[in-house]
């Protein structure tokens, strides 16, 4: 009894030592940054001084949490590398397509760009709004409840589950509230470099453990050739898939964000080139251990990577590994709490509250309201059958339509703003339909569905409407 006791206070030792020194480190930094003369672009985007390393680091560590370690393991397929090969299209999509223009407009916001370009202010925040709900009910609570199910696994807790949610909810908002983006890209960076060590020693260790030989694993876990039954059917990897990427990396505000933070395109392009080249080598610490896994335990899902690491890591690093665990719950959770702020501050409040508001303390009172708010739906989440499912039910309700906004914004400019707006409301049925009432095709194909059809009722709506010119805007700068 008193060796495993003093097994876990080294190991919680290591963790709160490793995550306080990322905690001073940041805010060493940060003490030292040059801030810039607008409030709102210095805390929602750093002043635009962020280098490209903190910029691929952030969108590293936001991107991967608690539930795409260990969803991604536990699905033991090789099948699920897709989600992470497609992620290098939406990032180039974002460089060479977004980018560009968010730079030209000095967009702080993504959805900035959809007024300047469509001249439909009222648009701009319907979609802000789409992503805030998104936020508030979706995101917030699957990290809290993801990555304190994963603590209270790897340190054998004995408390609730809302417990430690409120715990990781308190130090995300520090951050969040009183930092800005400059402290979540820094702490990612940071964490970021842990995880890829540490994910990348797991994996080596793992793979030592059956001797660097894979055989024996089904021929069908192994292979990146989805049948018509697989989770991704290859002829997905022709419709939809492209798409979920193009929105989760160009157009969402917690991911593309970053991206905006820099102080040119070019620095803007390197993070994002960089962000991509790691998404070549992720496979190897979210697909790989779970195949390992495979071979050792069996099909056990979820459970894979939490018993591989608990297998193969030495009882002295498992600390360490918890910290970085942690450290990338936190920087999904504090990152999403930041673009909630900057999308209420800058395209609500500051357009039909008040002008004039400090955007910085309307920002803290809004990572406030949905710490709170996030917190309160965990327990939802908590007798959920399927979270993975869930999310992908909920999450296609708004993506898909709003995709259709920014293609229509990009594209097309000259459509009507009124038109947009139907378009958006009609995709987001028709999406519902498909969820809940019927699902003729794969959700992916659906998806694809969903977006032509919003297109083409974008358009036919505009024809019908009387011809307007849009509202000039000029450019940033």
């Amino acid at each position: 009894m008193a060796g495993g006791a003093m097994h876990n206070l080294i190991q919680f030792a290591v963790f709160a030592a490793l995550t306080l020194a990322v905690a001073a480190a940041t805010w060493w930094r940060c003490r030292h940054a040059q801030h810039d003369a607008s409030a709102a672009r210095d805390y929602f985007l750093a002043g635009g001084r962020l280098a490209w390393p903190y910029i691929a680091g952030s969108l590293l560590l936001t991107n991967i949490s608690a539930e795409q370690i260990v969803g991604m393991n536990g699905a033991q397929v090789a099948l699920v590398a897709w989600w992470e090969f497609g992620a290098i299209a939406g990032l180039l999509v974002l460089a060479h397509v977004l980018i560009p223009l968010y730079y030209r407009y000095g967009c702080t916001t993504t959805t900035e760009l959809i007024e300047r370009r469509l001249g439909d202010s009222g648009l701009r925040a319907a979609v802000a709004v789409l992503f805030l709900i998104g936020y508030l009910c979706i995101l917030l609570p699957v990290v809290l409840y993801t990555g304190s199910l994963f603590m209270k696994s790897m340190f054998g807790l004995d408390l609730p589950i809302f417990v430690i949610a409120l715990c990781f909810a308190l130090v995300g908002l520090a951050y969040a509230a009183f930092g800005g983006l400059r402290a979540i890209a820094i702490s990612d960076t940071y964490n970021g470099i842990g995880l890829l060590v540490l994910g990348g020693t797991v994996t080596v260790l793992a793979l030592k453990a059956i001797d660097f030989d894979l055989s024996g694993i089904p021929a069908e876990r192994l292979t990146l050739w989805g049948g018509p039954d697989s989770d991704i059917p290859w002829t997905t990897l022709l419709t939809g898939m492209l798409f979920i990427h193009v929105f989760y990396w160009g157009t969402n505000m917690v991911i593309a964000q970053r991206a905006l933070a820099a102080n040119s395109v070019h620095e803007a392009r390197k993070g994002l080139y960089a962000a991509a080249a790691f998404k070549l080598v992720m496979p190897l610490i979210v697909v790989l251990p779970g195949l390992i896994a495979y071979k050792l335990y069996g099909d056990i899902g979820d459970a894979a990577y939490g018993r591989l690491v608990g297998g193969v890591l030495p009882s002295w690093l498992s600390g360490a590994f918890a910290a970085v665990i942690a450290g990338a719950v936190l920087s999904s959770y504090n990152s999403c709490l930041n673009s909630a702020s900057a999308l209420y501050s800058c395209d609500i409040h500051a357009r039909y509250v008040n002008a004039d508001a400090d955007p910085k303390k309307i920002g803290q009172r809004v990572a406030l309201l949905f710490a709170i708010g996030s917190l309160l739906m965990v327990p939802v989440y908590e007798y959920s059958r399927s979270i993975v499912d869930t999310l992908q039910r909920l999450n296609g309700l708004y993506s898909m339509p709003v995709l259709a906004i920014f293609i229509t914004a990009v594209a097309m400019p000259w459509v009507n703003g009124r038109a947009a707006r139907i378009g958006l409301v009609f995709g987001a049925a028709l999406y519902a339909i498909f969820t809940f009432v019927w699902s003729p095709l794969h959700y992916i194909h659906l998806m694809a569905i969903t977006l032509a059809s919003t297109l083409l009722v974008i358009l036919l709506v505009d024809r019908l409407m009387p011809r307007q010119l849009p509202v000039p805007v000029a450019d940033a700068g």
